[in-house]
Formats: C-alpha cells, sequence, structure tokens
C-alpha cells in the first residue's frame, strides 16, 4: 500500500492503460470513459493535489465523459451512409433513352450499364430515343422516368 502512495501518478496511468485495454475488448466506450477519468486522476497526482481530490476529480471527469462525450461518440458510430442496395440504389441517376417511351408504350433505357424497361413519370410525355432522362421510380421491372433540360451550345 506505501507503494501505491507513493507512486500515484504511476499508479492512475496503469489504471487508465488497464482500462483502454480493456476497451479493446469490449468496443463500447464505458471503459475508455473511465479511461479518461484516471489520465485526470495522474494529472491530479503530478500536481500533488491530496489522493481524495484526486479520486473526486477522476470520478468527475469519468461521470462527465459517461454524460457528455460517450453519447455523442456512439450516435457517430452508429450512424453509417445509408446504403441503396438492388434497384433502388438507380433512382436519382440518369439514364440514356435506347426506345421511344410514351405513355402509352413502355420505351427502354440504359441505365447503370443495364437494360431498363421504362415509361414517362407524367404520362403525357413523349420521349424520343437518344434523350436524357432521370429515374425518378422504379416499381418492379419498370422504371418511372423524366426528361433532364441538355444544355446545347
Amino acid at each position: 500500500m506505501d507503494w501505491i502512495r507513493d507512486h500515484l501518478w504511476e499508479t492512475w496511468l496503469a489504471l487508465s492503460i488497464a482500462l483502454g485495454v480493456a476497451e479493446m475488448f469490449s468496443l463500447d466506450l464505458i471503459l475508455a470513459m473511465l479511461a479518461a477519468g484516471a489520465v485526470i486522476g495522474m494529472v491530479a497526482a503530478i500536481l500533488g493535489l491530496p489522493v481524495v481530490l484526486q479520486i473526486v476529480l477522476a470520478l468527475g471527469a469519468s461521470v462527465a465523459m459517461l454524460a457528455f462525450v460517450r453519447p455523442t461518440f456512439v450516435k457517430r458510430l452508429h450512424n453509417g451512409p445509408e446504403l441503396s442496395l438492388g434497384h433502388g440504389k438507380l433512382v436519382g441517376t440518369r439514364a440514356m433513352v435506347t426506345e421511344e417511351i410514351t405513355g402509352l408504350a413502355a420505351g427502354r433505357i440504359k441505365a447503370g450499364g443495364e437494360i431498363w424497361s421504362a415509361l414517362p413519370y407524367d404520362d403525357t410525355l413523349r420521349i424520343a430515343p437518344g434523350d436524357t432522362v432521370e429515374i425518378l421510380q422504379i416499381k418492379g421491372a419498370t422504371a418511372y422516368v423524366h426528361p433532364v433540360a441538355t444544355l446545347e451550345p
């Protein structure tokens, strides 16, 4: 017990390292916040503050980290990018018309390297081959498209 009292900052450092290593196995960011509190305890020990104050500062820092820092870290880790899979990834992209599209007859478009049957989103439109369209919706194997204005020189 005398050794710990004589080497307080080293004890805090060892506790912080042990909690950091344990965090690598748990990955829930609780032990990392406690390790940060132990670092504050180590700094207090280096400054020569009494042991009781070191413990209070370490506990206070740990609780503050758990209350304020951990929730934002967890939210950032769990919120990733939206993943579009299957044909849903084509919605919002542009395609080239290969066969005329009308409200009465489905035409064809080339989108994502594949040929799709397509209908106009507004069934009063007539879209000619060679026009560029934007895919607004996909139902089954049919893409609903709208022409995109092109800039002509």
